[in-house]
């Protein structure tokens, strides 16, 4: 009994695959590397996805060139604090001195700061570029339908 439901159930697997590749031969004018509707949905979905993965990159370099402009500016005011701390030290002015000492604690956490959003900014386009690799793929693939 058992061997006679798997021969039904081979049956009808086979007319299945059958009548599938007949319906397929009958269409005649597409091609299997031609997109199916569903398939164009897939390709556009994932040209758009090409698009905003490429518009975040640009995104990033312009906020790793802001960063690393903010950085540099940070330190000049890291070296005029530290020139007018010495300089109040050596006058014996303790109370700029003070001042002085507390810019260059605000300062020191600015560069902190924006030296982690360089981090940051490096990591997303490493992620933007692993996502533009992937998205290529997918394109290609989705052209050659498979």
């Amino acid at each position: 009994m058992r061997r006679t439901g798997l021969s039904l159930v081979f049956f009808l697997l086979a007319s299945l695959l059958a009548f599938g590749q007949s319906t397929t031969s009958t269409a005649g004018d597409t091609t299997p590397s031609t997109p199916t509707p569903v398939n164009q949905g897939e390709l556009n979905h994932d040209r758009r996805d090409l698009r905003h993965d490429r518009r975040d990159r640009r995104q990033d370099r312009r906020d790793l060139r802001h960063d690393r402009r903010d950085v540099r500016a940070d330190r000049r005011d890291l070296h005029q604090d530290r020139r007018e701390l010495r300089h109040d030290v050596k006058t014996g002015n303790t109370t700029q001195a003070a001042r002085d000492r507390a810019d260059l604690r605000k300062d020191h956490r600015d560069v902190r700061a924006n030296r982690r959003d360089v981090r940051y900014d490096h990591r997303d386009l490493r992620h933007d570029r692993r996502d533009l690799r992937h998205d290529r793929r997918e394109i290609h693939r989705d052209k050659q339908g498979k």
